[in-house]
Formats: C-alpha cells, sequence, structure tokens
C-alpha cells in the first residue's frame, strides 16, 4: 500500500467519478481525509460519497469558469481551506490530421487546459487560507507523459497536457515565497474507462491501484514531478532531449506503425 498522506487533510479533488479520480476518492476518504468531490453529475458523486461521512458533494462544469468559482465558493463555506487541492478532471480525443477538426481541438483544450486553469483560480484562495507554521498546503495537477514528447494524433491532448505542466512548474517558482507546494503529476497509461476506448497498443500500461500509489507517495514526498510507470516515463523523457532531428525521425516511426494498425 501507498503511503497515506498526513491526516486529517482538507482536500479538493476534480474529476472524482471516474478512472483514478474515483480510485482515488475512495482511497482518500477510507484514509479519513474530509475530501469535497467535484465532477459533472450529482448522482455519480452523491453515490460515490453515500458511504462516507467525511465527503462533500460538489458538482460542477469546469469548463465553466462561474460553476467552478461556485464549487469553490462552496468548499470555503464548508473546509474554511484546503491543504491539498488535486486537480484530476480531463479527456481524450485523439485528432486525425487528415481531417482536422477544430472543434475537437477546442473541446480538448477547453476541458483539460482551462478546466484546469479555473480550478487553480478556485483553489488558491483556500491554500492560502490553510498556510500555517506546521504544514504547507500543496496544489497538484494532473498532466500526461505526452507532455515530454510530442505523439502522433495527440496534438490536442498532448498540448493540453504540456500547456498544463508549463503553466503549473512557472506557477510553482511564484508560489514558493507564499509556502505552497506544485506539484506535477505524469502517468503513462492507466487502465481507466478511458484508455479502454484506444484504439493501439499501450505499453506498460498500469492498473488504477498502482496508479493510485504512486500519486500518494508522491504528494507525500512533495515530489515535483510525480511520473510512472517509470520504466515507460524515463524512455519519454529521454526520447524528449534528443536532438530535433532525431526527435523528428522517431515520431515519424510512430506515426507509421500507428497508422499500419489503423489500417490492420
Amino acid at each position: 500500500m501507498a503511503t497515506p498522506l498526513a491526516t486529517p487533510q482538507r482536500i479538493w479533488l476534480t474529476g472524482a467519478t471516474s478512472g483514478i479520480g474515483e480510485a482515488l476518492a475512495k482511497r482518500l476518504l477510507q484514509d479519513g481525509h474530509r475530501v469535497a468531490l467535484t465532477a459533472r453529475r450529482r448522482d455519480a458523486l452523491e453515490a460515490l460519497a453515500a458511504p462516507f461521512d467525511n465527503a462533500l458533494v460538489v458538482p460542477a462544469d469546469l469548463t465553466d469558469r462561474a460553476s467552478v468559482r461556485e464549487a469553490g465558493e462552496r468548499i470555503a463555506a464548508v473546509f474554511g481551506g484546503l491543504e491539498l487541492a488535486l486537480l484530476n478532471a480531463g479527456t481524450c480525443e485523439y485528432l486525425d490530421a487528415r481531417h482536422f477538426d477544430i472543434d475537437l481541438v477546442e473541446r480538448v483544450l477547453t476541458t483539460n487546459l482551462h478546466g484546469t486553469l479555473y480550478a487553480v483560480d478556485a483553489a488558491l484562495p483556500l491554500l492560502r487560507r490553510a498556510r500555517d507554521a506546521h504544514r504547507r498546503p500543496q496544489l497538484a495537477a494532473v498532466s500526461s507523459a505526452s507532455a515530454y514528447f510530442p505523439l502522433p494524433r495527440a496534438e490536442a491532448y498532448g498540448a493540453s497536457k504540456a500547456a498544463i505542466s508549463y503553466f503549473l512548474a512557472s506557477l510553482r517558482l511564484d508560489l514558493a515565497a507564499e509556502g505552497i507546494d506544485v506539484s506535477l503529476i505524469h502517468p503513462g497509461f492507466v487502465r481507466t474507462p478511458l484508455t479502454e476506448r484506444n484504439d493501439f497498443p499501450m505499453p506498460m500500461r498500469v492498473e488504477v491501484d498502482e496508479a493510485v500509489e504512486a500519486i500518494l507517495r508522491g504528494l507525500e514526498k512533495r515530489s515535483l514531478d510525480i511520473h510512472f510507470p517509470r520504466r515507460f516515463t524515463w524512455l519519454v523523457k529521454l526520447a524528449g532531449i534528443l536532438p530535433p532531428v532525431l526527435r523528428h525521425r522517431l515520431g515519424l516511426r510512430l506515426t507509421r506503425n500507428a497508422d499500419t494498425e489503423g489500417r490492420s
């Protein structure tokens, strides 16, 4: 089992009703944290929260700035502040450049990037309220290993995650003086309902429980970059620092492989 976070903490978790988010929600609630659970569907949130008396149901549409701010106000009214904001919500759609779909690109960027930024906007005042001499509040967001290296068909998804990684890494520098820690989470392939829709091989894919353990270990250590599975993410990191010509050649090989698998 993963090392549990120091308890009790007041935590805001977005994307709480599916995949990694749902597994994290259950684990954090079982460990005794007070967790504000956010997703679009109230009924799914209420079903998740039903067995626990330390869950706060806060439905919101993360693509709607006003909705996210209302969620922050609801959390402030009940919790007062936050020790941890864990921004997990996101989506994935793959682009076929032969039939360029700007609506797809906009959907993915709005959900992943703007949704995360709206949540950061709502979370920061709550994290500032929780500062004390004994525990530094923590902001964490889920990016993706795709942020390390451009992949075929991942123009929208990878761009949204790379933007999240850059934004949070830069924000980390400016929040350090305030005593707020920032962690980025870069998963490889995890078996979730979202990845089950993928139509290509997913090397070194891990189960959701393994992902939860890696995330909780990293959060407890205040790691700057929580990435897993390490045997996969180190390879992607190394590919990302190759000279541009070599990165391009490797990307072309991946594109050809993807095209072949798509036709098979």
